[in-house]
């Protein structure tokens, strides 16, 4: 009996061998995107502005997009088919991008390429969760495994992108996404996922009457929307300096890899006091202010490589601690729905204003003072969480729920 059990616990395991593989390459997928497509554009003749306004798009695209795909998952309860649907219109899509030869036909293309891709990960990390919550597994031992694919695919696209230039890029991003369908045919069937519930508007907008959550969301603006901005502009500098695109791989490479351990670290360690996590968070602000002054001193590309290792701190402390403070700020029934906002304006607003704002300031004025900028911002921001954590360890601070009128 016991090695029935044991032999049955290792079928478990290894039926769960291509989710790891799929989280792998759908991450994978998505950083050649995020890293280099810009560069593709920028060879194409668009400029600095042009560029940015195109990535904006993304943002506002999944503001629809978003809803619509859950609101799929919810109907069909097959996480796994909504999932392939999307990657293989993406596959489609990707195709057309590299095909049309007008600035119009690119931007419609691209909305549809951003309707699809924006929730990608979102709805991957769902079905992550339900195969864990299914087999007794944790999560986080299937989501490193997108860090890892985020990492190395990097690498391995900076170097096809120096290699055969777009063609390389594209290539890599169609055979990367090939094999993370195919992990996710392979799959064992999933059991009935649990019904996600839709956000609730009275308590979003009670949410929104927390003038400490909203005091802490404009806040978090000011630190956000640089970081967004070096997301998107970083690679133009590098390669502005004379860095190869492998270069920009290695950037992306350095500040994911130990982004996992950081996660770990802040979980294990970290406590639940509100003015403690406010102390880590004007901290975390104050280091991502020193990571834009560097920035803006830079004179190599390499020096920009060996920066990028604050990413994991900086990216990992900041949203981490911001949704442990999400949690505290409000009071239990409107929880989800502060998350909900809290991930709209950080994830979405923020990278909107960073498309156009940080795509006028790189064509206009240049990285140096794009930079500046930032660190001004964020400045601002650390100043902000200093004054608004000083308020809370004066006067303490108890949520307050407000009744149904």
């Amino acid at each position: 009996m016991a090695r029935l059990r044991h032999q049955y616990a290792s079928l478990r395991t290894q039926s769960l061998l291509p989710l790891k593989f799929l989280n792998f390459l759908i991450y994978g997928a998505m950083v050649i995107f995020a890293a280099f497509f810009q560069l593709y554009l920028q060879e194409a003749g668009m400029n600095k502005l042009e560029i940015g306004l195109l990535l904006s798009m993304g943002p506002i695209v999944s503001l629809a997009a978003n809803p619509f795909w859950k609101y799929c998952n919810d109907r069909q309860q097959n996480t796994k088919y909504v999932l392939l649907l999307m990657m293989s219109g993406l596959l489609l899509v990707g195709y057309l991008i590299f095909l049309v030869d007008t600035y119009r036909m690119l931007y419609w293309t691209m909305i549809l390429f951003y309707f699809l891709q924006t929730p990608l990960l979102a709805q991957s990390n769902t079905m992550t969760l339900c195969y864990a919550e299914n087999s007794g597994r944790r999560f986080e031992s299937f989501r490193m495994w997108g860090s890892l694919g985020w990492a190395c695919v990097a690498v391995a696209a900076g170097a096809a992108m120096d290699a055969s230039g777009a063609y390389g890029m594209y290539l890599l991003f169609m055979l990367v996404l090939f094999l993370a369908i195919s992990s996710a045919l392979v799959l064992r069937p999933l059991r009935r996922a649990p019904d996600t519930p839709w956000l609730n508007l009275w308590e979003f907008t009670r949410s929104l009457r927390n003038r400490y959550f909203v005091s802490f969301i404009i806040l978090g603006m000011l630190v956000a929307v640089p970081s967004s901005m070096n997301a998107m502009f970083m690679p133009f500098f590098i390669t502005d300096l004379g860095g190869s695109r492998l270069y920009v791989g290695l950037a992306v490479f350095v500040s994911t890899i130990l982004e996992a351990g950081v996660f770990m670290l802040l979980r294990r360690y970290m406590t639940r006091k509100i003015t403690h996590l406010m102390v880590c968070m004007f901290l975390v602000s104050l280091l991502l202010a020193l990571r834009w002054m560097m920035m803006a001193e830079v004179t190599s590309s390499l020096q920009i490589v060996f920066i990028q290792v604050l990413h994991a701190v900086t990216f990992g402390g900041f949203f981490y601690v911001g949704t442990q403070l999400t949690t505290l700020f409000l009071p239990r029934p409107y929880r989800s729905s502060g998350q909900a906002v809290y991930t709209l304006v950080l994830g979405g607003i923020s990278g909107m204003i960073a498309g156009a704002f940080g795509g006028w300031l790189y064509h206009y004025f240049g990285a140096v003072t794009m930079y500046k900028i930032s660190l001004m911002l964020t400045l601002c921001g650390t100043l902000g969480f200093a004054v608004m954590g000083y308020r809370l360890y004066r006067h303490g601070y108890t949520p307050v729920i407000h009744h149904k009128e």
